[in-house]
């Protein structure tokens, strides 16, 4: 047998192991990314069930729980453009400087998004309370961004709009408006 017959043998052989490896990497490949389809719908189950939690602690006023869910260094931004900490929220908790009869999403509004670590819910908010003595009763829209940490999901961004006028609390977001033509 030559040299070269042997070293032709040896290449097969080499290419036969490359392709399987390319084929196994190619299977892996594909069940990751069905997981990662998979991962993304819990996530979004995850997050929306975290979120629901967190607007129930607020109505209950429990600074503990509020604690657990919320970043240390969560921002809130209201319509108004004023800005609250965690520290904000949880000593107005722990004050009750509002009493709430409601502080619910609306059944069917809320959406959430999953960008990897990265979750966005989106939800209209009915709250009826009473602060500072007065009788609050109004319906917004909110954006909650949330972050996977280690420790799991945190809340660490929240935007809210001004109040809806009373005839205009819609359960779904407007519709984009078509460019026209």
């Amino acid at each position: 047998m030559s040299a070269f017959a042997s070293h032709k043998r040896d290449l097969i052989r080499v290419l036969r192991a490359y392709r399987k490896l390319i084929m196994m990497i190619g299977a892996f490949s594909l069940a990751t990314a069905t997981d990662l389809n998979a991962s993304s719908e819990e996530d979004a189950k995850t997050v929306a069930a975290l979120d629901t939690k967190y607007q129930a602690a607020v109505k209950a006023n429990d600074a503990t729980m509020m604690d657990q869910i919320l970043a240390d260094d969560f921002v809130l931004v209201n319509g108004r453009g004023k800005v609250s900490t965690k520290a904000d929220l949880i000593d107005s908790a722990r004050k009750k400087e509002v009493t709430y009869e409601r502080q619910d999403e609306e059944p069917g509004s809320q959406k959430v998004r999953v960008w990897g670590d990265t979750a966005v819910v989106t939800a209209l908010l009915w709250i009826k309370a009473v602060q500072a003595g007065q009788p609050i009763d109004y319906k917004l829209w909110f954006s909650d961004t949330y972050v996977r940490t280690p420790t799991g999901w945190r809340y660490v961004f929240g935007q809210a709009s001004l109040p809806l006028p009373k005839a205009e609390s819609p359960t779904k977001p407007p519709a984009r408006e078509k460019p026209s033509e």
